[in-house]
């Protein structure tokens, strides 16, 4: 019986030296980690983030939507990085919500564009997820473009705006203003107006400074102008504003200084518009030059009151037909009368070969986009969409 009693106990004591072994014994719990699982702790840490990246559109979508259709967005976490681009790797701004949770572009993309997206999220405890996703947009079956002036490269006066008429009428014209973007050096303050539904011009407060550069980013192409139909241009227009020219009529004295660079470099003799055909007041940029042109009453509403197939040294003024040109047929009139239908003439010769008469002088010492302003004729003052003429529209006016 004593031996049936002993067995017990050696049975206990190895079940205690198993339990000791297994468990580290008294240092269990005392600190270097040793023995632990991964992660240093009692339960292993998974290394797969908890962040989950979505991007809409899926994967391999077409004719996707120009705008509004692309949207990153991170569930469990934040985002980190958005990266968008086309073919030729030119990125697509956007941002990331303050949140982080989402990223969306802060411009229209292309038409008929393939757009690669690389995203990641990060999750609370740091780890990262990644996607990516590729699409393309739709091919527009209508189009509309913008007929720009000036030229790029040119070089114009003070009074030029930036002017655009579209080939099409836009009913969200918000969305094409903010595709054009206007920088300058130096910095100045330039804002648009819409004139009807196909034209836009762009102006500062006043006349440029001389010397100004001007460069202008068409991102028309993708942007949806009215339903259905969609920008195809994706071009920089770039310009220089030159010396200043300001050009002062006065229809009553029938003079006109002509102000180069603040200072009066001339003043020539003048005629204006006759009473009851009386010339415009206001400032009205020169648009247009042509040494010999042909001038008949038929075309702006004067029947056969004139036709002059070869004035010299014409520059237009207004789209209704109001010109500042030399004149050879009213040789008495210049500083004595107001003798035309509504134009500013200056004595020339016929041909305008002699370049000391105040018509062809002017001329060849004028470049689009000077000003011409008069004042003191007894018509009101020019529309501000007839010609380039939005400068006598009031700055708070053309803001709106």
């Amino acid at each position: 019986m004593r031996n049936g009693g002993r067995l017990p106990a050696l049975l206990l004591g190895a079940l205690l030296l198993t339990v000791t072994a297994c468990g580290g014994g008294s240092d269990a719990g005392s600190g270097d980690g040793k023995g632990r699982g991964a992660g240093g702790s009692g339960t292993a840490r998974s290394g797969q983030s908890e962040a989950v990246v979505g991007i809409t559109p899926k994967d391999g979508a077409t004719s996707v939507d120009t705008s509004g259709a692309l949207e990153v967005s991170a569930g469990r976490g934040k985002l980190t990085e958005v990266v968008v681009e086309d073919a030729k790797g030119r990125k697509v701004a956007g941002r990331i919500s303050g949140d982080g949770a989402s990223w969306t572009p802060s411009t229209h993309l292309s038409a008929a564009t393939k757009y690669t997206v690389h995203a990641v999220a990060e999750d609370s405890e740091g780890r990262t997820a990644s996607k990516d996703a590729s699409f393309t947009t739709l091919t527009p079956k209508k189009t509309f473009t913008g007929t720009f002036t000036p030229e790029d490269g040119s070089t114009v006066g003070v009074g030029m705006p930036f002017s655009l008429r579209f080939s099409r009428g836009i009913t969200n014209p918000d969305d094409v203003e903010r595709a054009v973007r206007i920088r300058t050096e130096p910095a100045v303050d330039v804002e648009g107006h819409w004139f009807g539904n196909d034209r836009l011009d762009f102006r500062p407060e006043k006349y440029w400074k001389a010397g100004t550069k001007v460069t202008v980013d068409l991102d028309l192409d993708g942007v949806e102008g009215r339903p259905g139909v969609y920008g195809e241009q994706d071009k920089t227009v770039s310009f220089t504003i030159g010396r200043s020219q300001v050009s002062v009529v006065d229809a009553k004295k029938l003079t006109m200084k002509v102000v180069r660079d603040g200072k009066v470099i001339k003043t020539i003799p003048v005629t204006t518009g006759k009473p009851g055909m009386e010339t415009w007041n206001g400032q009205m940029v020169i648009s247009e030059k042509l040494k010999v042109t042909r001038m008949n009453g038929e075309t702006v509403g004067y029947g056969g009151d004139y036709d002059i197939k070869d004035v010299p040294d014409a520059m237009r003024l207004t789209t209704s037909g109001t010109f500042i040109h030399g004149n050879y047929w009213a040789s008495g009139a210049f500083g004595n009368y107001n003798a035309s239908h509504g134009c500013i003439g200056l004595r020339d010769v016929r041909g305008g070969w002699d370049k000391s008469a105040p018509g062809a002088w002017f001329f060849n010492h004028s470049m689009i986009g000077d000003v011409v302003v008069v004042k003191n004729s007894d018509d009101r003052t020019v529309a501000p969409d007839n010609g380039l003429n939005g400068w006598n529209m009031p700055w708070a006016e053309w803001k709106k």
